[in-house]
């Protein structure tokens, strides 16, 4: 049951507050309703209809004494006593039909009270005129109509109650309704700023704003989000300093190399020379990351049309399936660095590889599919970590470094978007890159 309900209550903080405050005030105002018409309204209305029912039963009694000679005095005393408009209608009868009102609890409340106080068949009608009550009794001469103010046979402000109850619920549920906005609005900016960042996008923008547990938060996110910046720009510079210094006695080793004489050992040396120049090269780029990289408006198919190229200038067939254009806001650097490892890690498995850009609606995706071995499924999380190449010996012969899919699925999650593993209709691994559309 807990559970049950819990599915229709609102998720937001701005629904949830609302619902806090607007339900037991709704509540309040239907318990407040209930009981004034419960206690005091029909208990007011059932005296007054008491009292009609009197008075016509009074009137109805002397008509029947005097006869309908007698009707004139009569009429004029009840006119001038109680209020009532007396017409003897000689030789009519009462009308079959019969128009309930509205508010059906009026009609109870004088059919309730002329029951008790007449013998004689009677006929109302509380719809005909706004004003008045239309009352009539059978006696011998014919029908005796009454026509009765409505003041005297109901309580009359029960309309007004009900408008001053709906009037203040409105108020209150306007004013709620603007405060609570007010109050989730730097929640969402914050939330807002937080994925900003998350996709490595710009927030200097961002300041705290709000209640002091909301701007507390906002200035422990801009204190979290200067401590990752300054983290990220000292491991870039790190892995940067490490890379050239590096590199400077492998560019001297590659010289001594080249005029070496020519032989097995020599390739063998600038083999390793060359691997250890590419597994910098991945270092740099997975430390580097997306940053210093702003996006911008860029053809995603033109993207993967390049991609294409390249490889097979490399000596890589790659079937392309891409529409003509699909422009959308990205960091092409990044992406096609991620992309461009999709497509290294399936020629390097694989004799048969294909590319292919979808646009299903509520997402791009970049899928890269091959005929290799592939890797079994209880693995496909294993493969995205750093350094991991599913292969414990992690001999020579497989290029790179374990880091190809964990750039991409970096470059990925920087867009908001993913990487994930399945099973290829080309019999080996289909790596499916996805970005929000």
């Amino acid at each position: 049951m807990r559970f049950g309900l819990k599915r229709y209550l609102p998720t937001s903080l701005f629904g949830r507050s609302l619902l806090i405050i607007v339900l037991p005030v709704a509540i309040m105002q239907v318990a407040v309703t209930w009981s004034f018409f419960e206690e005091h309204w029909q208990t007011v209305t059932a005296r007054l209809s008491e009292s009609v029912a009197g008075d016509v039963a009074m009137i109805t009694a002397l008509v029947e004494r005097a006869g309908p000679e007698g009707i004139d005095p009569v009429a004029n005393l009840a006119f001038e006593t109680v209020g009532l408009s007396v017409d003897l209608r000689e030789g009519d009868v009462l009308p079959s039909s019969r128009r309930t009102a509205f508010f059906r609890a009026l009609d109870r409340s004088l059919r309730r009270a002329l029951t008790a106080r007449l013998d004689n068949e009677f006929w109302f009608d509380t719809t005909r005129y706004p004003e008045y009550v239309d009352i009539r009794v059978q006696v011998d001469a014919g029908v005796l109509r009454f026509i009765a103010s409505r003041e005297r046979a109901f309580a009359t402000t029960g309309h007004i109650f009900i408008l001053w109850i709906v009037g203040a619920s409105t108020l209150l549920s306007a004013v709620s309704i603007i405060f609570i906005r007010n109050q989730a609005k730097p929640i969402q900016r914050l939330a807002a700023a937080a994925e900003a960042f998350g996709r490595g996008q710009d927030t200097a923008g961002f300041r705290p704003a709000g209640a002091r547990e909301v701007r507390q938060a906002a200035t422990a996110f801009i204190d979290m989000r200067e401590r990752l910046v300054r983290y990220v720009e000292q491991r870039t510079a790190l892995l940067a300093g490490v890379s050239h210094d590096l590199r400077t006695p492998l560019t001297r080793l590659r010289l001594q190399l080249a005029m070496m004489p020519a032989g097995p050992d020599r390739e063998a040396a600038i083999q390793d020379i060359a691997e250890m120049e590419m597994a910098l090269d991945e270092y740099l780029a997975f430390a580097r990351g997306q940053s210093g990289e702003e996006s911008e408006h860029t053809d995603l198919a033109e993207l993967c049309r390049s991609l294409a190229e390249k490889a097979g200038r490399a000596g890589h067939e790659i079937a392309l399936d891409a529409p003509q254009v699909l422009t959308r806001e990205v960091r092409p650097g990044t992406l096609t660095r991620a992309v461009s490892n999709l497509i290294n890690n399936a020629v390097a498995h694989g004799q048969t590889v294909a590319l292919s850009l979808v646009d299903t609606g509520g997402r791009i995706e970049f899928r890269v599919e091959d005929d290799g071995p592939g890797v079994p499924p209880e693995l496909y999380e294993e493969a995205f970590r750093p350094f991991s190449r599913l292969d414990p010996s992690r001999n020579s012969n497989k290029t790179g470094v374990g880091l190809g899919l964990a750039i991409a699925r970096d470059a990925a999650r920087a867009h908001g978007g993913d990487v994930f593993l399945e099973r290829s209709e080309l019999g080996g691994l289909k790596a499916v890159l996805w970005i929000p559309a």
